[in-house]
């Protein structure tokens, strides 16, 4: 079974920024897919009833659009909480990917696109030793994303 390289100190300091995002996770979930939907229009396409949606402001009011970021986010925080068990992390990263490759069938780059948004905003909102105590999680998702991917002949 693999494990993670990540030392206490690290999980620690990757614990505390999440923590800053995940506490307004409705909203800041929300301004994630709204600024990927902004600056990626092709990403809409994998959501059928975004696809309409053209102005920021009418994607933030969608209870669509907050009840998928709030679902992001809280993907997202149960990982967190397992960076220091990997089975535990792989037990929810494997499911997660194995339902966006074979029954959504959203392209992995998407994953990428969304952790980088996401280091942006917390950049934005809390510095940048936030958003580095964090870059080696989305890494750590996105790698372990694509495998999964990769098992499922992406």
């Amino acid at each position: 079974s693999f494990n993670m390289s990540f030392s206490e100190a690290e999980v620690q300091s990757a614990r505390g920024a999440w923590e800053k995002m995940y506490v307004d996770a409705e909203d800041n979930g929300t301004a994630v897919l709204v600024r990927m939907f902004t600056e990626h229009p092709d990403t809409k396409s994998y959501f059928s009833h975004f696809k309409g949606m053209d102005s920021a402001e009418e994607m933030k009011q969608s209870d669509q659009v907050r009840g998928h970021g709030k679902r992001v986010f809280t993907a997202i925080n149960d990982m967190v909480q397992h960076l220091d068990n990997s089975e535990a992390f792989l037990g929810i990263v494997n499911p997660l990917g194995k339902k966006h490759a074979t029954q959504l069938k959203i392209d992995p780059k998407n994953f990428r696109i969304i952790c980088d948004i996401i280091l942006q905003l917390m950049e934005e909102k809390f510095g940048g030793d936030c958003k580095a105590s964090f870059e080696k999680v989305t890494n750590e998702i996105c790698t372990h994303l694509n495998n999964v991917y990769k098992e499922e002949g992406w």
